[in-house]
């Protein structure tokens, strides 16, 4: 695909929102998850491979994002084999931990990309906390390190409600304090969207009235900003995956009081898909 064409976004569901939906004591099977995906128009999942997810995946043609979590070289060979097996497109990875040096997470940051392009996988390393990227001077730190040694790019897949409550942010500081390495996000071609706040990793995006929550409408512009953003850039494949992320309650993202994360997570969807549209014309 060349950028003679027009950009694509795929929108990818995480099943982790669909724990425990309906409910804890009720929770669907996955075959009823990925049924569930389809009929929302979400154009494939997220998650760890496995050979049920493969099968299900290719009944319901469904496309695949995979994710893995790993610190130890000799686990990315195998970990990576087995999301490019079950089908993926783009893969999520988190790295290490909130405590392991910045010289170590650059070496193990090389050691992923060299596997990821011995398999031609398009792995992504998520800013995320307690992981290696847990604060974006770490982030940065490991990506300037990574292009130093390779004199490449790292491909990242920065989840902006991280470093939004680390940087106890305003709404109107989100678009400049967390888009300030375009190019980061501009070199990677997948993007979690988790509605925050400064103060707050997670937010609810509707009031369980069929309205959106005055938090949501302050974020949605960041939204744009960030589809603005990666559209100015390389535009890697020339399409854009993005997971509408929301935490179940079970994972302490969710909260009991919020409307359920699965609906909200619809009509985030929905809004970002106008933010997209939005992005485009201008």
């Amino acid at each position: 695909m060349s950028h003679s064409d027009p950009p694509s976004i795929h929108f990818i569901a995480n099943l982790w929102t669909l724990v425990e939906h309906p409910s804890a004591e009720s929770e669907w099977p996955l075959e009823e998850k990925i049924v569930a995906v389809k009929e929302a128009g979400f154009a494939g999942v997220n998650h760890g491979a496995t050979p049920e997810l493969k099968t299900l995946l290719k009944r319901h043609d469904l496309a695949f994002s995979g994710l893995f979590d790993a610190s130890d070289p000799a686990e990315f060979a195998s970990l990576i084999k087995a999301q490019v097996e079950c089908g993926s497109t783009t893969i999520n990875v988190q790295l290490c931990d909130h405590d392991t040096p910045v010289e170590e997470a650059i070496e193990k940051s090389i050691l992923l990309m060299e596997e990821d392009e011995r398999q031609n996988a398009n792995t992504h390393l998520e800013v995320h906390r307690d992981t290696c990227t847990e604060t974006p001077e770490k982030a940065y730190a490991i990506a300037d390190g990574y292009q130093k040694v390779t004199g490449k790019l790292l491909r990242m897949n920065i989840d902006h409600s991280h470093p939004a409550i680390i940087k106890h942010l305003r709404p109107a500081e989100f678009a400049e304090r967390l888009l300030d390495r375009a190019e980061l996000l501009q070199h990677g071609n997948l993007l979690h969207c988790r509605p925050f706040n400064g103060h707050h990793c997670q937010i609810p995006v509707t009031d369980g009235r069929g309205h959106l929550t005055r938090e949501f409408r302050d974020y949605l512009p960041f939204v744009e900003a960030a589809f603005a953003c990666w559209l100015e850039g390389p535009r890697p494949h020339n399409e854009l995956w993005v997971v509408p992320e929301l935490g179940p309650i079970s994972s302490g993202y969710g909260i009991t009081t919020w409307p359920p994360v699965w609906e909200d997570c619809l009509v985030a969807k929905g809004e970002m898909q106008a933010a997209w549209d939005r992005a485009r014309q201008a």
